[in-house]
């Protein structure tokens, strides 16, 4: 059974004025998220800031993110952020993550230090056998310089409890190869918002979004739309927020992303240092993208 279909929201770690987690705006956004229809609430992933949390706030974000679900009717699974490049460390995040409550890990490839295409197998290996969750592996070569090739991905899928793949390598033909190699043993999902409709066609399971952040029914709303068989609806929805998409990528992410939720009325407050606010020039740019769509 996959962990979700359609939406799985990375969802921004709010700060308070003092830098400090602020759970109770966490909780308002999963309340949006809830109401909206997003379908699993991604956690301390890139969009919330992970490589910035301590330990011991991770732990906190993602209990905070459990208890919140379980206040809503509907059953939204928490995947919680358990990548790096530190295979160990990797291993003691997995099980904290697992005594937390979450449904699921996210867990993104070595950076830096990357190791080679074997030494992905070792590592995801390693952190698989120390968990009884299970596991979405993450490959985002453009953040990490370390691409999974399909090959690799398809030893990957052999391991019991890596169960999903989320993919963010921009070339069509490498997804399509992960797609030939691995789409009956492993659930694949987009990690790129402007390509949820053309890996749906592909059969991926849906998306793990940044952009489903501030339009999280439209996001849900193409893999529903797909999935009905109303291609041309899932067309427009993709289409549809393609200028909001350009606009929170202009930047590094999730910085406009916290700024458009800001401008959206949630007080998620700054991102931490080093990532800063955006100039006031793209602030300008995604405000009239988010007028243009309707959200402000």
């Amino acid at each position: 059974m996959s962990i979700f279909i359609g939406s799985g929201v990375a969802i921004c770690t709010p700060f308070t004025k003092e830098g400090k987690f602020n759970g109770e705006v966490f909780e308002k956004l999963i309340g949006f998220h809830a109401e909206q229809g997003t379908a699993a609430i991604v956690a301390c992933g890139t969009t919330g800031e992970s490589s910035v949390l301590t330990a011991d706030e991770q732990v906190e974000v993602v209990r905070t993110a459990v208890a919140a679900t379980k206040k809503h009717s509907r059953k939204m699974p928490v995947v919680a952020g358990a990548g790096g490049n530190d295979t160990a460390k990797c291993i003691k995040t997995a099980k904290a993550m697992e005594q937390a409550g979450a449904d699921a890990l996210l867990c993104v490839t070595p950076y830096y230090n990357k190791t080679s295409q074997r030494g992905l197998v070792a590592h995801y290996s390693a952190i698989a056998a120390a968990t009884s969750l299970p596991i979405i592996v993450y490959n985002v070569p453009s953040r990490t310089a370390l691409n999974i090739q399909p090959k690799t991905t398809a030893e990957l899928a052999k391991i019991p409890n890596i169960v999903a793949l989320k993919e963010s390598n921009s070339d069509i033909s490498h997804i399509t190869e992960v797609m030939e190699r691995c789409g009956n043993t492993l659930d694949i999902y987009a990690g790129n918002d402007d390509q949820i409709l053309p890996m749906l066609a592909l059969g991926s399971k849906g998306v793990i979004t940044a952009i489903g952040n501030i339009v999280p029914a439209a996001v849900q709303g193409i893999t529903d739309k797909f999935l009905a068989g109303d291609l041309a609806g899932a067309r427009a929805l993709q289409f549809g927020f393609l200028p909001l998409v350009r606009a929170i990528f202009a930047d590094v992410s999730p910085m406009p992303v916290k700024a458009a939720l800001r401008i959206m009325g949630f007080d998620v407050g700054q991102c931490r240092l080093p990532l800063v606010d955006i100039e006031p020039a793209l602030e300008a740019t995604l405000r009239q993208a988010m007028k243009e769509y309707g959200l402000v």
